[in-house]
């Protein structure tokens, strides 16, 4: 009989008749980690313990950054929790095909996740015992680390790459427009073959270029900038070419937007212009201030040239002049009267206005805006009140919290500005989250909660608000190694240990903030231990 708290030898295993799953990930057609590759060696290992393959996952050309793409390891873990697996092991190549997330600690949250259905999750880079040590936990630590390190590093590396590549005029993804065509060049720079819509480069070793399109395109875009100066507005332009049956680069009419893109847009002077927004390591894209962008003048041939663009840019600085508060109101009133509603795609198409984002950031939103020009839309926009109340009650609750910790503590908790993390002991960062009831069309009542991943906190206070959202109902304290990933959805009652982590008070969480002595905490532990053995 074998002996608990031991390790398993390959006889033991094998005599177990283990029945196992295999994942296999690939991110790029490039790697040298082929599928193939992956399930020979995956295989072959499970020979050496006799383990019985019954299921394989596999997603391929898919980053481990994250799980939201990978739709296969999500079957997988959906299969285990849901106890639809007929296997008791998942075989992997190595802790990077796992994933390679952001926060390291991810991979071992959804290896506990399977672990606690008594699946074992096994990387074919160790021996099989189906035990954990110390050391083993350590190695397989550094290892998440390290594929954690690499995707890191790697992204600044592909990010400085680009911009070197930038600098010297090379087109970094992105269509062409209108106008203009890709050009492929080879390894010497020299013109290869143009790229239709969707083609892509096959070697490292190419380049890409803009380059002026058809000449009919390129009178168009003139046509477009002279009438622009002659005083036509972009609407004006758009319906004169839509009426004409030209089409824009993706063969639909023209609009606002599509007019004010190739009136502004550098590239039809020949300049090459980089890093406007950026959105690393999978993260939601932003815009970058004017002073991170990266340009290279003069790197394609122009279509326009620079008089004319600079002559339309001239207009456009003239127009956005700021106006009064009365100016706008008063534009707001006369677009109503014209069309009847407003939205913030009917400013945005009004040339007499600037952009909706200005003018709702002008007047705090354009609800507001709505109420001061007696617009009240159809659409019920009660969530967005609720949302300003929220967040408001937000910076009410952390100031509780903290007041409560340092009248508890006698010391003052610091507060990150930017990120509004706790920072309790020097050592524990609390982000605290506001969770709005909402009610389904079924007539249930759900809550989300959304965990600040980014900021990596260790412990998430989600404050659950009642059914008017008007107060709290109750909190949940969750860790961080048992809930980071991306949202929890609650429902009235939950089954499972989900309700564990429910709390009326934060009395829990103001015990974590209180100091002890070593002493009186090693004697704590001695009779906890002694009281469980017995």
């Amino acid at each position: 009989m074998h002996q608990a708290g031991t390790a398993y030898t390959p006889a033991d295993i094998k005599s177990l008749r283990l029945k196992g799953a295999m994942y296999i990930r690939m991110s790029t057609e490039l790697q040298v980690e082929s599928p193939e590759n992956q399930e020979r060696a995956i295989r072959t290992y499970a020979a050496e313990y006799g383990i019985e393959i019954v299921k394989t996952y596999a997603d391929l050309g898919v980053s481990g950054i994250n799980t939201e793409k990978r739709e296969q390891f999500q079957t997988l873990i959906d299969d285990v929790e849901q106890g639809r697996n007929g296997y008791n092991i998942v075989l992997y190549l190595d802790e990077s095909r796992w994933g390679r997330f952001v926060d390291s600690r991810e991979a071992e949250y959804h290896r506990m996740r399977l672990e606690r259905r008594n699946v074992v999750c096994q990387s074919c880079e160790k021996p099989v015992t189906l035990t954990s040590n110390l050391a083993d936990r350590i190695m397989t630590l550094l290892r998440d680390e390290s594929a954690s390190d690499y995707c890191r590093q790697l992204s600044q590396k592909v990010w400085a790459g680009q911009c070197n590549l930038v600098a010297k005029g090379y087109r970094q993804g992105g269509v062409a427009g209108f106008g203009l065509r890709r050009m492929l060049l080879d390894e010497a720079g020299r013109p290869k073959q143009e790229l239709a819509m969707g083609q892509r480069k096959s070697l490292l070793t190419e380049r890409v270029i803009l380059m002026p399109g058809p000449d009919e395109e390129c009178r168009t875009v003139l046509w477009i900038y002279d009438q622009f100066i002659a005083g036509n507005s972009e609407t004006d332009i758009a319906a004169q070419l839509n009426a004409r049956g030209v089409n824009t680069h993706f063969g639909r009419p023209w609009s606002r937007g599509t007019v004010c893109e190739v009136l502004t847009n550098e590239k039809y002077v020949g300049n090459n212009l980089f890093n406007r927004t950026s959105g690393k390591m999978k993260s939601r894209a932003k815009p970058n201030p004017e002073s991170e962008w990266v340009r290279k003048e003069h790197a394609f041939e122009p279509v326009v040239n620079m008089e004319r663009f600079y002559t339309v840019q001239g207009i456009y600085r003239e127009r956005n002049k700021k106006a009064t508060d009365e100016e706008l109101l008063q534009g707001l009133r006369d677009l109503y009267a014209r069309q009847g509603r407003l939205s913030a795609l009917i400013i945005d198409e009004a040339d007499f206005l600037p952009p909706s984002s200005l003018i709702s950031n002008r007047f705090g939103g354009l609800l507001r805006v709505y109420q001061m020009i007696g617009y009240t839309p159809k659409r019920d926009y009660q969530y967005v009140a609720i949302n300003q109340r929220l967040r408001s009650l937000h910076a009410e609750i952390v100031a509780d919290v903290v007041r409560d910790i340092e009248n508890l503590c006698g010391r003052k908790i610091p507060i990150d500005p930017e990120s509004c993390l706790l920072e309790l002991n020097h050592n524990l960062f609390i982000s605290v989250v506001i969770s709005r009831c909402f009610t389904t069309p079924s007539g249930t009542r759900r809550w989300k909660i959304r965990f600040d991943s980014g900021l990596r906190p260790d412990v998430t206070v989600a404050v659950r608000m009642d059914v008017r959202n008007e107060a709290i109902q109750d909190y949940y304290i969750l860790p961080a190694l048992e809930f980071s990933d991306g949202q929890l959805k609650l429902s009235e009652e939950n089954a499972g240990f989900m309700d564990g982590f429910r709390t009326d008070t934060l009395d829990y969480l103001l015990k974590l903030s209180v100091n002890i002595s070593l002493d009186k905490a090693v004697h704590h532990g001695a009779w906890g231990h002694s009281a469980y053995s017995h």
